[in-house]
């Protein structure tokens, strides 16, 4: 089969399409025509080498697919050759054919291209376990979501809306900030121009938020605590401004306030499949009527990984850069 592979690492140019063998199903899982991926900032990470790849996972870049079933292990039951599925996988997404686990294959509704569910798998997940089941976000809260216009950014935005919830998202420019306030966001802040924490404290009468949803870490860490209501909770599910921060432990004492941490790639199988499916019990009805749906900025043909790097890199993406691996009619893009 066709796949994108990282020669090395750094800058696009490790980028190569190579003949590999094709996956072969493991008992637990499902042997995928890749139809679509999506583009992930881990997918970059792992191009400059700064990502190592957890042990028995693919090097193939592309943590998301969807498409339809080949073939399937011996263990897999209730699906059928041709169905189309999507789901988050280990790795593999940009290739012609991926495995998918059985307990992370979900069904595309009728009324979901697959672009549009490619979009979907990763960045619902995240946002599900971080915002309700560590996060707690109840109706009526107010959630202070940073990277607002990211893929994660603007799909917490419209998950909190559609909880009846009040987002609260930064962004780095008036452009994200245009498009989020079109998109419904309770309030934006323009980072570079506003004290995010100033703009929170104003915004909830100096009260704060019971939650913050981070993906910048480091410098943001006391700023988020200091943003956060009596008992409130921070969630970090991304460090992209670094590994490390100084912490004031007395401000977390004195107003109880509770710190998790979130990744989803780094979690063993079983716990994984417990992630995708409290996700199902709780967003497939919305998905299938169409109450709720990613935000996709562009999408590339596979033999654009290249480009499509560069536009996540720039920091101009409002929402998901899809890869389209097929076209309409089933013939491979690289």
């Amino acid at each position: 089969m066709k796949a994108v592979v990282y020669e090395g690492k750094g800058g696009p140019e490790v980028i190569v399409t190579r003949e590999l063998p094709m996956p072969v199903c493991t008992p637990d899982s499902l042997l995928v025509k890749v139809h679509a991926s999506a583009l992930n900032r881990g997918d970059v990470l792992q191009r400059e080498g700064e990502y190592d790849i957890p042990a028995g996972q693919s090097t193939i870049p592309g943590i998301e697919i969807a498409g339809t079933v080949e073939a399937w292990g011996e263990n897999v039951r209730g699906f059928t050759e041709g169905q189309r599925v999507y789901g988050v996988v280990e790795g593999g997404g940009f290739a012609e054919f991926c495995l998918l686990d059985r307990g992370m294959a979900n069904l595309i509704p009728e009324t979901i291209g697959f672009e549009e569910a490619a979009a979907t798998a990763e960045s619902f997940l995240t946002c599900n376990e971080t915002l309700f089941e560590l996060g707690g976000l109840a109706p009526g809260d107010h959630v202070l979501i940073h990277a607002g216009a990211s893929a994660i950014g603007t799909t917490a935005m419209r998950m909190t809306l559609h909880a009846g919830a009040r987002p609260i998202c930064t962004v780095g420019s008036p452009r994200k900030a245009e498009a989020l306030h079109a998109f419904g966001a309770s309030a934006v802040i323009e980072y570079k121009t506003q004290d995010f924490l100033a703009e929170v404290l104003r915004l909830t009468g100096g009260e704060g938020v019971p939650l913050v949803l981070d993906f910048v870490g480091g410098a943001y860490l006391e700023r988020n605590l200091r943003a956060l209501r009596l008992g409130g909770c921070l969630v970090v599910a991304g460090l992209l401004d670094g590994l490390s921060a100084e912490i004031d432990l007395l401000l977390v004492v004195e107003r109880r306030l509770r710190i998790k941490g979130s990744s989803l790639r780094l979690r063993p199988m079983r716990e994984k499949r417990e992630v995708n499916k409290r996700f199902r019990s709780r967003w497939i009805e919305p998905l299938e009527r169409g109450e709720i749906r990613p935000v996709i900025y562009a999408t590339h043909p596979i033999a654009e990984v290249a480009q499509a790097q560069h536009l996540m890199e720039s920091h101009q993406n409002i929402g998901k850069i899809v890869i389209a691996v097929r076209d309409a009619n089933g013939r491979m893009l690289l």
